[in-house]
């Protein structure tokens, strides 16, 4: 029984074989893979988020700078006074560089949330875009699966170029 079957397994398993290479040959797999740190960097999109959050925030930046280096001169003027101020005029000194420096630090803080979350709607919206058009050139050039991260990838499966010339496209420089 064993001899029969040996003929027999070894022809159904060159079927298969064959079967498998046919389906293969037929059907190719496009892969394509977006470098989503330079889409971010390079597109107009990116760019002019950008811009836009640098104009909101740039005076709010300013004025804290300045704030900065106002609290960092009183203070310098302190340390070289307080040696020949009255005790009751050091102490109310000191009270107000504190008040002054936690009124700065919660400022600067506050100016940091406020500009981490404009940065993250502006991300969202070009990363939106986006995949809008990552999904558009995927089903334009008929590509079965887009990546954006790897450990390698092959340098003739990037198509970040394509990406940012398409999202420029529909994106136009202001």
């Amino acid at each position: 029984m064993k001899t029969f079957l040996r003929p027999f397994g070894a022809a159904l398993l060159l079927s298969l074989a064959a079967a498998c290479a046919h389906a293969q040959a037929e059907e190719v797999v496009r892969i394509g893979f977006i470098n989503i740190d330079r889409l971010l960097r390079e597109a107009n999109p990116a760019k002019q988020g950008q811009s836009k959050l640098e104009a909101e925030f740039s005076k709010r930046e300013k004025d804290l700078m300045e704030a900065g280096n106002q609290l960092k001169s009183a203070s310098e003027k302190f340390e070289r006074e307080a040696p020949t101020m009255a005790e009751s005029q050091r102490a109310a000194r000191q009270r107000q560089l504190a008040e002054q420096d936690r009124d700065f630090q919660r400022k600067r803080r506050e100016f940091q949330e406020d500009l981490n979350a404009r940065k993250n709607e502006e991300l969202q919206q070009v990363i939106d875009k986006a995949n809008r058009v990552i999904k558009q050139v995927a089903e334009t050039e008929k590509y079965d699966a887009i990546l954006q991260e790897a450990a390698y990838i092959n340098p003739r499966l990037d198509i970040t170029d394509k990406v940012i010339k398409a999202l420029n496209a529909a994106s136009p420089a202001k």
